[in-house]
């Protein structure tokens, strides 16, 4: 049997057949997910996000933690930079970059982990801005 070290999480295997979870509707139209763990301590989640066609994300916003994405299928674009996600794509926003607003160019399913809260405050319903003083900006390095 494994050791693990003093002080770690108690850890338990979960197995989650996410053919028959329903979708959850989030808060901006066209946006969906099926939440399939979160850490309630740290913040931390793994999901499945789906977009609408037509659907994204408004504005530019960061998060608090560093976000990950495996698109499984469609075509999702931040449109400020071009980055676009296609099935099979990895993509790695570093925690406190403002990224947005992006756009599904198809209906589009991606796998998105957050390695803690996603949000240093969490935004308005009613708007994804923030406030500039809280924004940082920074450039991913290119795959050259």
């Amino acid at each position: 049997m494994i050791q693990m070290p003093k002080g770690a999480p108690s850890l338990a295997e979960i197995l989650i057949d996410t053919d028959k979870m329903p979708w959850r509707e989030k808060s901006l139209k066209g946006v969906s997910e099926k939440m399939l763990w979160r850490n309630e301590e740290t913040g931390a989640s793994i999901a499945f996000i789906r977009f609408a066609k037509g659907s994204g994300i408004p504005a530019p916003h960061l998060h608090a933690s560093n976000q990950f994405m495996i698109c499984l299928s469609g075509k999702y674009e931040y449109t400020s930079t071009g980055v676009t996600l296609t099935a099979g794509t990895f993509y790695c926003n570093p925690k406190g970059n403002v990224h947005g607003p992006a756009i599904a160019h198809e209906d589009t399913i991606v796998i998105e982990v957050y390695d803690g809260p996603h949000y240093p405050i969490k935004p308005d319903r009613k708007s994804t801005r923030l406030n500039s003083s809280h924004v940082k900006r920074s450039r991913m390095p290119s795959s050259a």
